[in-house]
């Protein structure tokens, strides 16, 4: 029985050391700009459609969008400067 309660508990432990680690994702800087108006900016480009995923890695914003003719557009964004990389 005791066997079984340490083999739980360390179970238990190494799920919550990968939740952690998994916490500790790089956040956007202080200065950023605000995710909405990087969405603005996609939402003026021509043929603008809809935005399908906004996905934040390696310090930078990606944002894919549809547009009216249906072509899949995957652009990646400064997050200080708002300006595409």
């Amino acid at each position: 029985m005791s066997r079984l309660v340490l083999v739980a508990g360390v179970a238990l432990l190494c799920g919550a050391g990968s939740a952690l680690a998994a916490d500790e994702k790089p956040l956007p800087p202080p200065n950023a700009k605000k995710l909405s108006e990087i969405i603005a900016k996609v939402e003026q480009r021509d043929g603008f459609r809809y935005v399908n995923e906004v996905d934040w890695d390696n310090g930078a914003y990606t944002v894919t969008y549809y547009t009216s003719d249906k072509a899949k557009v995957e652009i990646t964004y400064d997050p200080v400067t708002a300006e595409p990389k």
